[in-house]
């Protein structure tokens, strides 16, 4: 941990790396703090850089973009695991406070780096990855185990949202899902028996400080996530008690600042198993903008402006529901147009966040709705009688 260094105080700009959704709602908690945002994205059409004091348009390793964002940004974050870790490198060479630095990131840009550590780290916390074996080589394929299989082929790099993976049933099968996915470095990892999906969302700020927001159970679809309901409904006290230990026990091993999310899967025997790391605030975490007394994207600003964080009590049971582009193509593959909002909004519950994205496709993350309630059950009613106002299966 570095040295003890002066807070950055509101009126100061703060950088993001990354103009999507998450760099806009990043941006959006910093203005309401009184900060000032810099975004640095290659598209022209950033959600984020739409809304922020400057927008730097350039490659994340254009070295005088990296000048002018240090020049103008005491402090800058990430809002996606792949950006490459040179572009944090050459902030912090700049005399720039990074949070969190590249060798966190580069942690979760690679999968095999990623099963290997998670595998050292059982040793601490009695968690580690589903069996897996690393596939490089032509030669690997003849050396996986027969017990991996049926198991899931996944890139080493790149993959999110169900896409670099396959699943391979048998091993016969290994040779053709791996020329399928290109012969790039993936891993192949067992399928196991699969209870549900839960999150845990942790923060730890630049004076080793660590919290941690209430466990979160997920629903995905077609490998996106489609709700989060927290508290976690089949969630027991005592694996959640586990869960939040490992996952603080995991930001401090990896001299991490910064919102990081670790999933995790409960098997039906009740053994937890680590999934994946994602050193971001995350999909999963949007329930906290309007249950928690503090939102992962503040918790964010204040970890990398070196405040105190935040408090991260849960104010409600809460069922968040991903929007995706689909909802603007019901009725009409043709022509996208605008879901009925109104009727959403009609639930008093409903929390409307849109991205500000003014192209809509099938498949693209949009925005999210949380729906809160005096019980888990009614937030969860609550959510399905908002997914039937849009047409989305509960």
């Amino acid at each position: 941990m570095a040295d003890r260094m002066e807070p950055i105080l509101p009126g100061s700009y703060l950088g993001i790396l990354g103009g999507g959704q998450l760099g806009r709602m990043f941006t959006q908690a910093a203005q309401s703090m009184g900060y000032k945002v810099c975004v640095l994205d290659p598209g022209a059409d950033s959600p984020a850089g739409s809304i922020a004091e400057k927008f730097i348009q350039a490659d994340y390793t254009d070295s005088s973009a990296l000048k002018e964002m240090a020049n103008l940004c005491q402090s800058v974050s990430t809002e996606f695991e792949n950006v490459p870790a040179q572009a944090l490198d050459e902030l912090e060479a700049l005399g720039v406070f990074v949070a969190p630095r590249s060798s966190c990131v580069s942690l979760a840009q690679n999968r095999v780096a990623e099963k290997k550590f998670l595998a050292t780290w059982r040793a601490e916390t009695n968690i580690g990855p589903a069996p897996y074996c690393v596939i490089e080589h032509d030669a690997d394929i003849e050396h996986a185990a027969p017990d991996l299989f049926p198991g899931i082929l996944k890139t080493a790099r790149m993959g999110y949202d169900g896409k670099g993976q396959i699943t391979v049933y048998e091993p016969a099968s290994l040779a053709a899902a791996w020329a399928e996915l290109g012969k790039v470095p993936c891993v192949l990892e067992k399928r196991m028996d699969l209870d549900f999906e839960v999150s845990a969302l942790v923060v730890r700020g630049y004076d080793d400080a660590v919290v941690a927001y209430p466990v979160s159970q997920n629903i995905h679809r077609d490998g996106i996530l489609h709700t989060s309901t927290v508290p976690a409904p089949a969630l027991k006290p005592a694996q959640e008690k586990k869960i939040i230990e490992a996952a603080k026990a995991l930001i401090r091993k990896i001299d991490y600042v910064g919102v990081l999310c670790v999933e995790f899967f409960v098997l039906k025997s009740g053994d937890i198993v680590a999934n994946e790391i994602a050193p971001r605030p995350h999909n999963s975490g949007h329930y906290t903008m309007d249950a928690c007394v503090s939102s992962q994207f503040e918790q964010q600003v204040r970890a990398m402006a070196r405040l105190p964080l935040g408090d991260t009590r849960l104010l409600a049971p809460v069922s968040m529901l991903n929007l995706l582009g689909d909802l603007w193509f019901e009725g009409s593959e043709d022509r996208a147009r605008e879901p009925a909002w109104n009727q959403v909004l009609s639930h008093p519950d409903a929390k409307l966040h849109l991205y500000g994205k003014s192209d809509p496709r099938m498949g693209r993350k949009m925005g999210h709705i949380n729906c809160l309630g005096e019980s888990i059950n009614q937030a969860r009613q609550n959510c399905a009688a908002v997914a039937v106002e849009l047409g989305i299966e509960p």
